[in-house]
Formats: structure tokens, C-alpha cells, sequence
């Protein structure tokens, strides 16, 4: 299945990847968190086909780091560079 670029970091976007919601995506300041799942075979079933056009369907989930589980698609995320902490003893 051959799949669109929407973002320049879309074929990275996988299960476990950290990453960045950026706030245009309906955040008040940038989330940071994991990939818990992809819909992405689900929503291109889907696509248009619900005959309406609140809750659209979206590709990702991703676990939040304070908790909360969001949805995004391809072009909301961005892959954090390095892991959150990095450098930091633990």
C-alpha cells in the first residue's frame, strides 16, 4: 500500500515514537508524548464516508506524558530529535 507524504516526517511516524503535537492542533502550548496506535487503515476506509463532519476520524493515538490519550493526524506531529530527558541522570 503506498502511502502519501502529508509531512516530511510521515514514514517515521510508527508505534512508540515520541512526539510533538503542535499547538496549531487545537493545544494551548506543544504536548509532548508517545504513539499508541495507528487508525490509519481504519480512516482511509472511512474517509469521507460518515456524512458528517464533526469528530473526524484521525490516524493517531498518542499517550500524552501528563495521561490523556489525544488523536492526531500525520500533519499535527512532529518526532521529538531526542528523548525527553536525555542527558539527564535518572
Amino acid at each position: 500500500m503506498a502511502m502519501s507524504a502529508k509531512t516530511k516526517n510521515s514514514a517515521a511516524l510508527a508505534l512508540g515514537a515520541r512526539v510533538t503535537i503542535r499547538s496549531g492542533s487545537g493545544h494551548a502550548a506543544p504536548e509532548h508524548g508517545a504513539i499508541v496506535a495507528d487508525y490509519g487503515e481504519a480512516a482511509a476506509l472511512v474517509a469521507d464516508d460518515l456524512g458528517r463532519d464533526w469528530a473526524p476520524v484521525r490516524r493517531w493515538a498518542v499517550a500524552l506524558d501528563d495521561g490523556r490519550l489525544v488523536f492526531a493526524d500525520d500533519a499535527d506531529l512532529e518526532l521529538e530529535t531526542s528523548p525527553k530527558g536525555a542527558g539527564t541522570a535518572s
